[in-house]
């Protein structure tokens, strides 16, 4: 996997800088090109003339002092992979916060390459709460952790925050190298239209019925799909930042989300309703705000339309359709019965009254249900991972359609 691969290596400033070399000798002894990025503290620890001498390149720095005007761009959409060996916690904090404050956060934030970050630290500022927050928020938009080993640090401390072998971090590299070699492909050429967020239905000019969803777990599926090769059409309530490569309609009732997605569906090959649409709606909603001094409102209420069984009843045949159940009771039962009613090929199960699990979290736990029987629960983790298990069983699915002796398979729901 590493041969002809162009990797970006970044060095930032920590004792475990020297390990790099190691990193970088593994990388050409095994046909990668090796692109050296140091930071200005990397260079207290380890000298560019080093690392210049093993790589493919010359070390770079600056944003300012090479030959071309533009490095951090050029590097970033040239990589196959960036990989940061070690990774200080300034370093995993500027890459979280999007801050570019150098030639290596700048390239970070340059590329759509697969990113692998190894951090290195003494064990109080691997364990503390800032730190492990902007982990789970790279790990949440798709970045490979290589996680630090427990061992001897510098000052003869004992405890986790050892930068990981040289070995073990180049397995990483190849372990990625290879799933991105598969996942680019798998959707290539698929129209995937994904529902995202919460639908707020007007009271009044002010004022809305809406649920507690943020959107988050649509917009994972939307930059997985698109991630791997897919056209990707995101029907949106929410302002979230848009992932790369995909195409964002942004509705607010569940009328306007029936709109978009009674246009966009007849031509999708999966369609993944994450959205979370309001079951009622006000039969009127009154045309100013309604005033306290007029008394309490009487708010009849009428249902929204069924959006899911729509698409269900009308599903073209080969599309592959993915409905969500957020539940608090009976999980497998209701997500079954759904399931069936609407005819779907996959639905997302989820029990949102237990901690870290679905609405506003960046986190989730899922149970995954197919039309066939088979049922796979997800543990909790960030969302990104989530949806990557989504559509892995989305692609499982098509290629199980495609295959000519897939008639003859027994199907039973209800297993």
């Amino acid at each position: 996997m590493l041969a002809g691969q162009r990797i970006v290596l970044g060095v930032t400033g920590g004792i475990a800088a020297y390990k790099a070399v190691e990193v970088c000798r593994r990388l050409v002894d095994a046909g990668a090109h090796v692109v050296p990025v140091m930071t200005a503290g990397a260079e207290h620890f380890l000298g560019r003339t080093t690392l210049s001498a093993l790589a493919s390149e010359p070390v770079q720095t600056s944003l300012w002092d090479e030959a071309s005007p533009i490095p951090h761009t050029r590097l970033g959409q040239s990589a196959d992979l960036i990989v940061v060996a070690p990774a200080t916690a300034r370093l995993l904090a500027a890459y979280a916060a999007g801050l570019s404050t150098d030639l290596l956060t700048n390239t970070l934030l340059a590329t759509r390459a697969p990113v692998v970050v190894c951090p290195a630290m003494h064990t109080e500022m691997w364990e503390h709460p800032a730190v492990q927050a902007n982990i789970a928020t790279l790990r949440s938009r798709g970045v490979h952790i290589v996680e630090p080993e427990s061992g001897r640090l510098a000052g003869g401390d004992v405890g986790a925050g050892r930068l990981a072998a040289p070995e073990a971090i180049v397995a990483a590299i190849e372990a990625v190298l290879a799933t991105a070699a598969i996942e680019q492909g798998q959707l290539a050429g698929v129209h995937v239209v994904v529902s995202a967020g919460g639908t707020r239905e007007p009271i009044d000019a002010v004022r809305v019925i809406a649920n507690r969803s943020s959107g988050k777990q649509g917009y994972a599926i939307a930059a997985e799909a698109a991630a791997r090769g897919a056209q990707v059409t995101l029907v949106s309530t929410v302002e979230l930042p848009t992932p790369a490569g995909v195409a964002v309609r942004t509705v607010e009732t569940a009328a306007q989300m029936q709109a978009e997605l009674t246009q966009l569906a007849p031509t999708a090959d999966v369609v993944v309703m994450a959205a979370a649409v309001a079951d009622f709606r006000p039969v009127l909603a009154a045309e100013g705000k309604i005033k306290k001094d007029q008394g309490v409102p009487q708010i009849v209420l009428e249902a929204t339309p069924d959006i899911l069984a729509g698409l269900g009843a009308a599903k073209p045949a080969g599309q592959v359709l993915v409905g969500f159940a957020a539940e608090t009771s009976d999980l497998l039962a209701n997500a079954t019965a759904k399931l069936q009613r609407k005819r779907l090929d996959l639905v997302v199960a989820n029990d949102v009254s237990a901690p870290g699990v679905g609405f506003q979290h960046d986190t989730n736990a899922v149970t995954l249900l197919r039309a066939d029987g088979t049922v796979q629960v997800v543990a909790l983790t960030d969302k990104r991972a989530v949806a990557a298990a989504v559509l892995d069983t989305v692609v499982e699915i098509r290629a199980h359609a495609a295959r000519p002796d897939h008639t003859n398979d027994t199907v039973n729901p209800t297993s």
